[in-house]
């Protein structure tokens, strides 16, 4: 790496030095050069000068706006040299190598699950706490993760843009298409543990549960019989409106 000024040359040699004399009075971090400290003091004062003028999303610096730009140009640059796939950001590069390593040093301490990323850790966390912190604003249901809320907020759009090849149904998400084409191929990769029955979707995995366990939440308004099943309250709710 060539320098015009000889000042610029010894501001990055301390990089290779490891000194960071520039300490932030706020948080304690610490830096090779006084305006990376200034930079960062940004986030404390909670300034966000730097604005996309595509979307309004604003930025403590100038750098991170020029990455977030594109975005909007659709431009990936970085590009993962295993697999192909490409990235606006090269942080977003190297989190996604990490994937290839098999690498997953963040590990959960209440069931030991190891993740690749920190923020997938964090996530995950949140299935041993009674938060869903995650709230659809249409109507109130809540969500552990944000993707799953995102995942849900297609349904009340009635956009179901993933589309089954062999038979044309459609979904509103991709893990629902994903369980409907286990139906075309016969796998059945969901079984019961305790009759061995199997099933090609989970969640009829587990309202079959409710049968050995004897739970028969779903219950007729009309005459109090209950069900271990919607499908089968349906059926039953038939004798009282005539309908065969």
């Amino acid at each position: 790496m060539a320098f015009t000024q000889n000042g610029s040359l010894k501001k990055h040699q301390l990089a290779h030095t490891g000194f960071k004399p520039f300490s932030c009075d706020q948080c304690g971090k610490t830096f090779t050069q006084s305006g990376s400290l200034k930079k960062h003091q940004l986030i404390h004062t909670g300034l966000k000068a730097f604005s996309c003028d595509q979307c309004g999303k604003a930025f403590t610096e100038n750098g991170h706006l020029k990455r977030h730009k594109l975005i909007h140009t659709g431009l990936k640059p970085f590009s993962c040299d295993q697999c192909g796939k490409s990235f606006t950001e090269n942080g977003n590069l190297k989190k996604h190598q990490l994937i290839h390593t098999g690498l997953k040093p963040f590990s959960c301490d209440l069931c030991g699950k190891s993740f690749t990323h920190s923020n997938s850790l964090k996530e995950h966390q949140l299935i041993h706490t009674t938060d869903k912190p995650f709230t659809c604003d249409l109507c109130g249901k809540s969500f552990t993760h944000s993707k799953s809320l995102k995942d849900h907020l297609l349904i009340h759009t009635g956009i179901k843009s993933f589309v089954c090849g062999q038979c044309g149904k459609a979904f509103t998400q991709s893990k629902n298409l994903k369980e409907h084409q286990l139906i075309h191929t016969g796998i059945k990769p969901f079984s019961c543990d305790q009759c061995g029955k199997s099933f090609t979707r989970r969640r009829n995995l587990k309202k079959h549960h409710l049968l050995h366990i004897g739970v028969k939440p779903f219950t007729c308004d009309q005459c109090g019989k209950s069900f271990s099943c919607m499908s089968s309250l349906k059926e039953h709710q038939a004798i009282h409106t005539g309908v065969n």
